[in-house]
């Protein structure tokens, strides 16, 4: 079904339009008719599948914008899912002038505190714990909020968080309107649903099921030091004709971009932090054979249909089994055959297996090519270059060939000439930072303790369990942060943020190119 059937405004179906969306998802489908006629909703849809949207057109098509107070609130469990919500709410609702301000542990929140004061945001997004400190202090006031929305509400159950959830719906005592959306129904958030809604739709929608049989799918069990030189070997040898790699963060798309080009690939980089028009023409560059890798997110890559990627490769482990789906289904199109490489730490193996339940699949192990496969393979498409150079008319050349040939025998020429077509790159070092792994389920988090130099870190802070392999709060500036599958989004990194207001993963080394020979 096409956007502009299901009841949208125009400036809603522009900023469609301008995402490169034209088709709803099942779920949008479903769901934006019924949200717009002010039903309650319950969807039940696996992440990927475009949930943000269907909740988020309808709220920004409902505004009142003459009123000056928050109207609408989404309630996420991590602060990485409440920063994606809040800049598609903006992304979406640029040409509305839609207010919409996003809260959540170990940013300032004097900070937030004055935002929220000077000018108050018709759409707040946030975590449980930060938005009960400003309930609590009275910042917020949620008096005229007509809509809520809690969104993966089975990982905020997972997380101990349905205490406050309860606690944050009894400040919203005048909606009209409750959105719920989880992957799973465990009895508990069928008594939020029971307790809190009225009469709501149920909009269920199938997890995605892997249909790729054309999809020859390989892992290589790598240190995260060790990924991007066989990454690059694997190149040589494999050759893909357009290949993709997808990363976790915007950080690693930029340093593995540089890395590649100084290698000599033909590869750019997309992420959320590029303009629309620099995504744009970076994915037509692509579509038309110009560029031969492409290094994305999954934000960034979030509706990519190209047609010819013979590779897919994810630098990264998938944060959860519908992002791996996703990804690997950018191959093996039009009845072409297609091929999948996932690195692997050590420490995400179990994880990894994890993958293969649920989606029903078994990766095959690779082995790493050597350097001596990885130059083999550079020769052989160095000599398929020379190949092609011969049948063109090289007339003009002979002379200036003749004098080289007195001075150079003809196999140094041939040397030089596949050295030059091949790529040199032992020459060339490229460091990218480290990157913490995503631990498969984890252990549970520590009951109690403190508050782990900074504000909350869940597991520690507020004495719930946690089931997340990383203690949220690692240097003081994470709000309830897990990572592990079933932890906290789906694996989403929780520990090792670094400053106020940054999402991006801390520690690891700065990117470095330089020469081995100097």
């Amino acid at each position: 079904m096409k956007f502009t059937e299901l009841g949208l405004n125009d400036e809603l179906l522009k900023a469609i339009k301008r995402s490169g969306f034209e088709e709803a998802t099942p779920i949008q489908e479903q769901t934006i008719p019924l949200a717009l006629a002010g039903k309650d909703v319950i969807g039940q849809a696996q992440t990927g599948t475009g949930k943000t949207a269907a909740f988020a057109l309808p709220i920004l098509q409902n505004l009142d914008k003459d009123k000056k107070v928050i109207q609408a609130l989404i309630i996420e469990p991590t602060r990485e899912l409440a920063i994606q919500t809040q800049e598609e709410l903006f992304r979406l609702g640029r040409d509305e002038h839609a207010r919409v301000q996003v809260v959540y542990g170990g940013a300032d929140i004097g900070r937030q505190i004055r935002s929220l004061k000077n000018n108050v945001p018709a759409i707040l997004v946030g975590t449980p714990g930060r938005l009960l400190d400003h309930l609590k202090r009275k910042t917020v006031n949620l008096e005229d909020v007509s809509t809520i929305v809690l969104d993966e509400a089975d990982e905020m159950l997972d997380m101990g968080f349905i205490q406050d959830i309860e606690s944050i719906l009894s400040y919203v005592k005048n909606r009209k309107q409750t959105l719920l959306f989880s992957a799973t129904m465990p009895k508990p958030i069928l008594n939020i649903s029971e307790k809190f809604m009225h009469d709501p739709e149920v909009v269920q929608v199938k997890a995605k099921e892997l249909t790729a049989d054309l999809i020859d799918q390989y892992y290589v069990r790598a240190k995260d030091s060790e990924k991007f030189d066989i990454m690059c070997r694997l190149f040589d040898v494999q050759n893909p004709d357009l290949a993709v790699i997808f990363v976790r963060t915007k950080r690693r798309v930029d340093e593995i971009t540089r890395g590649l080009q100084a290698r000599g690939y033909n590869a750019a980089g997309i992420h959320g932090d590029l303009s629309q028009a620099r995504r744009i023409s970076v994915l037509k560059r692509f579509r038309a054979g110009k560029l031969d890798i492409l290094v994305a997110t999954d934000v960034a890559a979030r509706g990519l249909d190209i047609s010819g990627v013979t590779h897919v490769y994810n630098y990264d482990i998938p944060q959860d089994p519908d992002s791996y789906v996703h990804r690997i289904g950018r191959t093996g199109r039009a009845g072409q055959n297609g091929n999948s490489i996932t690195f692997v730490t050590p420490g995400e193996m179990s994880y990894m297996k994890t993958i293969e339940r649920l989606t029903k699949k078994k990766m095959m192990p690779l082995t790493p090519p050597t350097d001596d496969q990885a130059l083999h393979g550079q020769l052989k498409i160095a000599k398929t270059k020379i190949e092609d150079l011969m049948k063109e008319d090289l007339s003009k050349y002979t002379d200036d060939a003749s004098e080289l040939l007195e001075n150079y025998s003809a196999v140094d020429l041939a040397a030089a000439l596949l050295k030059n077509l091949s790529k040199d790159s032992a020459d060339v070092e490229v460091n990218i930072s480290s990157q913490k792994p995503l631990p498969s389920r984890g252990g549970n988090g520590r009951r109690g303790g403190g508050r782990s130099r900074g504000n909350y870190g869940h597991g520690g802070g507020r004495g719930r369990s946690g089931r997340g392999g990383y203690r949220g709060g690692e240097r003081g500036h994470n709000d309830h942060g897990y990572s592990g599958y079933r932890g906290g989004d789906h694996g989403r990194s929780g520990g090792g943020y670094r400053g106020n207001n940054s999402h991006r993963s801390g520690g690891g080394h700065s990117f470095v190119i330089k020469n081995k020979k100097d």
